[in-house]
């Protein structure tokens, strides 16, 4: 019989594709699950054996993640939080990039309707695609607005369904899931 420990698995190093975001989201849960995260959150003191030994664990995890030609151009990068400020510096941008994708992803959120034809999941998911873009941006989205916007850009077919949500229900206290729903059960 195979015990508890040979039977945990490890869970997959999350590889580095292009996509910062997503990649930086899994590989800090990753990183903090092995009680790693400290040591990218704060540079390392040189005379602590016990937090560079941590910090050399946290810069193996990275070197699994980040393909070598990318790696390549951190040469001069001692510590997993050189390595890490360096990733986000490079892949995320700095404060004027992030406004203008920001400015981009309004846009894309002004103009963005239900094509007909579109079912309802896959116009959420467009939707949200481009909510949480925003939230990784800074910028917070609540319901209330995601709702409003949703209930005014769903095709024509969905008029008298709108209809009927906006007068049983309080838009204002109504979350984006419980509306997904609803037009799941009308769709």
């Amino acid at each position: 019989m195979a015990s508890d420990a040979s039977s945990f698995s490890q869970p997959n190093i999350p590889k580095f594709d292009g996509d910062y975001e997503y990649w930086s989201l899994l590989m800090e849960n990753l990183l903090r699950s092995k009680e790693y995260w400290s040591v990218v959150e704060t540079e390392v003191p040189t005379n602590n054996a016990e937090l560079k030994l941590k910090d050399l664990k946290a810069k193996n995890y990275l070197f699994a993640a980040i393909d070598k030609n990318v790696l390549k151009t951190f040469t001069k990068r001692e510590t997993s939080k050189q390595i890490w400020d360096s990733m986000k510096e490079r892949y995320l941008g700095n404060e004027k990039v992030k406004r203008a994708q920001l400015n981009r992803l309004r846009r894309s959120f002004e103009v963005l309707t239900m094509k007909n034809g579109e079912s309802v999941g896959d116009y959420f998911t467009r939707v949200m695609i481009i909510v949480n873009e925003m939230r990784s941006c800074g910028k917070s989205l609540n319901d209330i607005k995601i709702v409003e916007k949703i209930l005014r850009t769903l095709t024509e077919k969905w008029n008298y369904v709108v209809c009927s949500i906006e007068e049983s229900k309080n838009i204002d206290e109504l979350s984006v899931d419980a509306l997904q729903s609803s037009l799941l059960v009308h769709e």
